[in-house]
């Protein structure tokens, strides 16, 4: 049985740090006493997060580094080792997008996307389980998406990735299992998230992409995060519509992509008008984003299940209470039980 530190005495990485979900992470692991190491392309993002980090009396230092390339993610790793002589947990946030028709993609863009969001994934498990593997424990915590149970059209690229996170994710785990390390690897998948993203990624829709709504904060995705860097947790589906997704993903397919030729063209496109030679942050950084929420507050809701998640036992009494219920209306409204 894995077991893990106490936020107060671990040293995160936390990839992907400049805005959205990991930014507000590394603020909330700050807040529980936590050391951390925060990393992206943008410096001024980067700089700016360990301030304010630092004035709520958090310990964080950065490092600058794409995840494309090795050696930077693998400095991420050393860095955290050398300056607080440990790494506990690694947490992999960094995504990049295009949003197109496929057929409109380039080659180069489609295997950026790729390097970034899976290749870059990789990189971070090769980096950080040397160190975990030292300490004789820790956390893998790697944020994929819900895309990662199902497509969905104009994200071809990003789909991909993100189901190729879960192969990796699911093959690293047996084996670690096989080798007896008590390392905990986590996919968390969020639903569509109210960050910068949709301002950041390459757009060739002729105007500002948007998530398909209703859109959840990037503090429930941290509360996930955090939960999972303490407890063991497999997969963590953050937000009632993104398990509805899966759900409905897993009873029929054919359901889901006829729901998606209605709900998922005109849902990913907003009235405003963006070209496609817009600044974007696929193969460079980009400046002026570099805060957690992004345009889309409005349009945000509460999740219920996410809590249960985080409570076994009331969860699967709540599954167990549910499955009962269920089994009692079929057996009224079977033949022979009306008399």
């Amino acid at each position: 049985m894995t077991q893990l530190k106490p936020i107060n005495q671990q040293v995160v990485a936390i990839v992907g740090a400049s805005s959205g979900i990991g930014r507000e992470t590394a603020l909330q692991f700050a807040k529980r006493g936590a050391k951390v190491v925060i990393a992206a392309r943008t410096e001024s993002g980067l700089r700016s997060l360990v301030e304010e980090i630092q004035r709520m009396g958090g310990d964080a230092i950065y490092v600058l580094a794409d995840v494309s390339d090795f050696e930077q993610v693998k400095a991420i790793a050393d860095k955290a080792v050398q300056i607080y002589g440990r790494l506990d947990t690694w947490v992999h946030a960094a995504a990049t997008g295009v949003l197109a028709p496929f057929e409109k993609i380039t080659p180069e863009e489609f295997k950026r996307v790729i390097d970034v969001n899976l290749t870059g994934q990789a990189y971070g498990a090769m980096a950080a389980l040397p160190h975990l593997k030292r300490e004789g424990r820790g956390a893998l915590i790697h944020i994929s998406s819900v895309e990662a149970r199902r497509a969905i059209p104009l994200q071809s690229p990003y789909s991909a990735s993100k189901h190729g996170v879960e192969g990796l994710l699911e093959s690293l785990r047996v084996e670690l299992m096989h080798e007896g390390i008590p390392i905990s690897v986590t996919n968390i998948m969020p639903s569509v998230i109210n960050t910068p993203y949709y301002n950041k990624v390459r757009t060739k829709l002729g105007v500002k992409p948007t998530g398909v709504p209703p859109y959840y904060q990037p503090s429930l995705v941290a509360d996930a995060i955090l939960y999972a860097a303490e407890h063991p947790t497999r997969d963590f589906i953050v937000g009632d519509v993104g398990k509805v997704v899966d759900l409905l993903q897993k009873v029929s397919p054919q359901l889901f992509d006829a729901l998606l030729v209605l709900i998922g063209f005109p849902g990913q496109r907003t009235d405003e008008p963006k070209s496609e030679d817009a600044p974007d942050n696929v193969f460079e950084p980009i400046e002026g984003y570099n805060r957690v929420e992004g345009d889309f507050s409005n349009l945000t809701i509460p999740s219920f299940t996410d809590w249960l998640d985080k409570n076994p036992p009331l969860k699967w009494s709540a599954v167990a209470a549910a499955t009962l219920g269920v089994a009692t209306v079929l057996k009224a409204l079977l033949p022979g039980n009306n008399a």
